[in-house]
This record gives C-alpha cells, structure tokens and sequence, in this order.
C-alpha cells in the first residue's frame, strides 16, 4: 500500500506516518523500485497499534521504548508487559477522571434544562 492509501486508511496525514517512521514507532518502510513506500500488512498492523495507543493517551516516548523493547526480541517480553500495565493504570485513571468530569457535565446540563423549563413556564404564564 502507498502511503496515501495508509493514510486514508487510518485517518492520519502522510506527515504523521513519515514522522512515526523516522522517530521510530513504526518501522523503516520498505520502498519500491521508484522510491515510494510500500507498506505491507505487517507495517499496517504497527500503524493500528500506534494510533490505538495515542488516542488512548500513550505518550510517543513510551511508544518508541515498547517499540525498540520489542526489536530486541524475547528477552525484553517481561519488561513490555510491565510498560503495558503501567500504562494501563494510568488510562484507567484518566478514565475515572473523565466519567467525573461527564457526571458533573451532565448534572450542569440537567440544571440548565430544569431551569429553561421552568423559565418558559413562567414566560407562558405572563403570556396569558
């Protein structure tokens, strides 16, 4: 695949992808004959992987330490595991954080909505 058709395929800029790959989150892109990188499926299951990881919050410089654990091969699987569960620890945090923050939202919004209901009753009152 081109990068273009990567790009459309997980909704992230070519930019985005040439970055990764020059820092490191996802590895060198094989080219063909003509210069233009062609990703195979392998190099699309990394991109997934990044972009899954960034949306839910993981910061780019954990994502280059899981990743270059993972080039060394097996004798770094403990240590990849343990990066997980922090990270995991810390999502659920930013989790319960937000689900706080929606109760509170939504509580606001229910007080806005009481109050308008009750200002057009009174408004329809003085219609009368």
């Amino acid at each position: 695949m081109t990068i273009t058709e990567v790009s459309k395929l997980y909704d992230i800029t070519p930019d985005t992808l040439r970055y990764y790959e020059r820092i490191g989150l996802i590895p060198k892109i094989h080219r063909n004959k003509n210069g233009i990188r062609d990703y195979t499926q392998e190099d699309c299951n990394w991109v997934e992987f990044i972009k899954c990881m960034r949306n839910a919050g993981l910061p780019i410089e954990t994502l280059i330490d899981y990743v270059t654990m993972f080039q060394q091969g097996d004798s770094t699987i403990d240590a990849r595991k343990e990066l997980l569960i922090e990270q995991r620890k810390v999502l659920e945090k930013k989790i319960k954080d937000m689900n706080e923050t929606l109760g509170r939202l939504n509580h606001k919004i229910e007080l806005y909505e009481k109050g308008l209901m009750i200002n057009e009753k009174e408004l329809r009152e003085k219609n009368k």
